[in-house]
């Protein structure tokens, strides 16, 4: 213990060590990453699991390590988080309800949110009773978030919503959603946005799953018509809703450095955890231990798994002195989405031609080629590295701006899909 009564970080890896061991099943997987297609019945049991494994961190002492006190956390230090991530490396673990629940969501109620708020909400999320999605991109505006046509429109203490939202990573399972919408269309569009929190199974919303290339439905397109939201489920200001969305989409880049998460300290984010191990492994199943090519390969998933957990460890130490604008968390997306990509690339190298073509012996190295096919992912999802690109070159390096048509004109007189002209001329 620390003078100040605090759990000294190293009786906290103990006691976690401890408590894995008991309680947490061991995994060969790198344990956070995407499904392949599978039964509905066997997801909702593996979410159920994970809900019960939540749970247990929760009554072991462990749930929402960086939380405050106060509203169900144990109000410990980042170096606490990261010491119990390195111990969590070999077990299973709720990783569903780390992204997008503990953040940005969760980080967002914390944030913005008003004590009762915290209350209602943070402590059922860390008991693994609430998983939380976000109702953020829209079919015709994925990156461009302030370009959001879902309208919420005010009646006395209510809200009514209606509009659609998409790419919502397991909405069908979830229990609440954090939703962008319009309140005000005679401002420019950054202007006129405000965030809410809904139940996601009510009357109003219908959820659409989508089939993925490799078999999955996980992402879902949802569909809200008088959706009624009540004031007190009001995240921010009416109309202020950039000023929680600029920090919402900061905790979305940087979740997997993120201490309000858990993951095991290793690999790289959308890469089925992958490092230099693991990718050892994978190169002496398919034969090619021994082979310059395949240990080159080896090397260099190594290298950049080690830049990655060190270019976090530098950026969030420059926000937190102050030294850096929250910008500078674009550099983090950046770099996560360019080195999974390469990771399922090496991986897929590795395999070889089982990665194409395998029976049921060969399913570990067979299940490279799906991750391969699906690897640009990692670019896109939590915002597209396109966008990182241009947060960089503006906001962190001070380039001049994109020229854009819509700066600083009332939304509704800006052009999009639905306004466009028909006639064949622009």
């Amino acid at each position: 213990m620390s003078v100040d009564g605090t759990e000294s970080v190293e009786d906290f890896r103990l006691r976690a060590r401890r408590w894995l061991a008991g309680n947490l099943p061991p995994t060969s997987s790198g344990g956070f990453g995407r499904r392949t297609a599978g039964s509905d019945e066997e997801e909702l049991a593996e979410v159920a699991t994970e809900r019960r494994w939540q749970r247990q961190l929760w009554d072991g002492r462990l749930a929402g390590i960086c939380f405050p006190t106060g509203y169900g956390g144990l109000g410990l230090t980042p170096a606490h988080a990261a010491a119990f991530n390195e111990e969590l490396v070999g077990y299973a673990y709720p990783w569903r309800l780390q992204v997008p629940t503990m953040t940005p969501c969760a980080a967002v109620i914390l944030e913005f949110g008003t004590h009762e708020q915290k209350i209602a909400h943070l402590p059922a999320i860390l008991r693994g009773e609430q998983l939380w999605m976000q109702f953020l991109s829209e079919p015709g505006s994925g990156s461009d978030v302030a370009g959001a046509q879902t309208t919420a429109v005010r009646e006395g203490d209510e809200w009514i919503i209606n509009g659609s939202k998409i790419w919502t990573t397991g909405a069908w399972w979830s229990d609440w959603g954090l939703c962008l919408a319009r309140t005000n269309s005679d401002v420019p569009k950054h202007r006129g946005l405000t965030v809410f929190m809904l139940p996601i199974h009510q009357p109003g919303i219908e959820i659409s799953r989508i089939e993925m290339l490799d078999g999955s439905k996980e992402f879902c397109q949802e569909f809200m018509t008088d959706v009624r939201v009540p004031d007190s489920a009001r995240i921010g200001g009416v109309d202020d809703g950039w000023t929680v969305v600029t920090r919402w989409l900061f905790h979305e880049r940087t979740y997997a450095s993120s201490p309000l998460t858990i993951r095991p300290a290793r690999g790289a984010d959308g890469a089925r955890g992958e490092s230099g191990a693991s990718l050892l492994s994978l190169a002496e199943q398919a034969g090619r231990r021994d082979d310059p090519r395949a240990r080159e390969l080896v090397g260099e998933a190594h290298a950049l798994t080690v830049a990655v957990r060190e270019l976090d460890r530098r950026v969030h130490a420059a926000i937190a002195a102050g030294t850096a604008s929250d910008q500078l968390a674009s550099v983090s997306r950046l770099m996560h989405g360019v080195v999974a990509a390469q990771l399922n690339t090496i991986a897929f190298d590795l395999a070889g031609p089982r990665a194409v073509a395998w029976g049921a012996p060969d399913e570990e190295l067979g299940s490279r080629g799906i991750s391969y096919l699906t690897r640009q992912m990692a670019s896109i999802a939590g915002g597209t590295t396109e966008m990182a690109r241009n947060v960089v070159s503006e906001r962190v390096l001070g380039m001049p701006r994109e020229r854009t048509l819509d700066r600083n004109i009332p939304f509704r007189e800006v052009r999009n899909s639905s306004t466009a002209r028909t006639d064949g001329r622009r």
